[in-house]
């Protein structure tokens, strides 16, 4: 076949198929998991949404589209809105990493001690108070920050498509682009509720419209599958407003089980093995170190292909 030809169809039912068989490996995950929004998870996601880019691209170069015109303005503000929700993701990411910096720091200066006296547990608690505000500051300012963004990607995933014409305008370009507006914004809310923050489960509500059964293809069937299980997660946890990471909600806890225990040294003078709980909080803030800095490594991955992939666009554009 030659550069020149058109392969819309397959190239268009192959990106759905793609987008299903990513969808039901996520789904997969949650069922097979027993810690719910973990790194590995995480991680997961971010490259589902790295690889939808990379395929949506291969679509594009394998599509009859005309030079510029509205399908590229189209494609140009959806990787701009990837990126910006991205960007927000990092920051959160970037929070979740200064803490478990921070709690690297308290280990070490804990390390080698089997009994702490006063003085010692005293300097140590005021690390942990610090440490502790810090992340109800990192907390109350994701949770800002996502109530200006949890809205908007909802109802992008419950769009609406009532006229199927407008899912075949551009040889079936507005239908994948239509296609990766929806997953992309699922799983960015996922990443929110997971790294950022997360109140309730209600943005995973499911709606069913009629104006989706025009576009009910498996990946569809696959997205809702997902967002419910999502749903169902959350209720299954009675989570509390809170950054939903499960490393990151371990690390805490080992934290605080430290804190009680040095309390009770500073107030009351006890004499108590610490070492078992150094061993735990190092356990917990060595696996939150080196999983936060691997998820960073794929968001900046993911930066770095939504950037060659709009290059690639533009390049083809110029050729033409």
């Amino acid at each position: 076949m030659s550069s020149n030809s058109c392969t819309s169809s397959s190239s268009v039912n192959g990106f759905y198929d793609f987008l299903t068989q990513r969808l039901n490996a996520l789904h997969q995950s949650l069922i097979v998991s027993h810690d719910f929004m973990s790194i590995q998870f995480v991680s997961e996601v971010i490259s589902s949404l790295q690889y939808f880019h990379s395929q949506l691209i291969l679509v594009v170069q394998n599509l009859c589209l005309p030079v510029g015109g509205k399908w590229l303005d189209e494609y140009m503000d959806e990787s701009s809105r990837l990126w910006d929700v991205c960007h927000a993701v990092k920051s959160s990411i970037s929070g979740i990493e200064n803490y478990s910096s921070g709690g690297s720091n308290i280990v070490a200066s804990l390390d080698g001690f089997h009994h702490l006296n006063q003085e010692v547990s005293h300097q140590v608690l005021r690390s942990i108070y610090i440490g502790q505000r810090e992340v109800l500051g990192l907390e109350e300012e994701n949770k800002s920050m996502v109530e200006t963004r949890i809205q908007s990607l909802y109802q992008y995933i419950n769009q609406d498509i009532t006229l199927e014409a407008k899912l075949t305008e551009y040889n079936g370009f507005r239908g994948v682009l239509y296609a990766m507006r929806r997953v992309s914004s699922l799983l960015l809310m996922i990443l929110l509720n997971g790294v950022a923050y997360c109140w309730s489960s209600s943005c995973f509500d499911h709606q069913e419209n009629e104006g989706n059964l025009v576009f009910g293809s498996k990946f569809m069937v696959s997205m809702a599958r997902l967002q419910q299980k999502v749903g169902k997660e959350i209720d299954k946890i009675n989570v509390q407003p809170r950054i939903l990471l499960h490393e990151f909600q371990q690390a805490k806890v080992a934290m605080e089980e430290m804190k009680v225990q040095l309390e009770r040294i500073v107030v009351y003078g006890e004499v108590c093995e610490i070492q078992e709980k150094v061993e735990k909080l190092k356990s917990c803030f060595g696996l939150l170190k080196s999983g936060v800095e691997n998820v960073i490594e794929n968001v900046d991955d993911l930066f770095d292909e939504i950037v060659e992939g709009r290059n690639k666009i533009l390049d083809m554009c110029s050729h033409k």
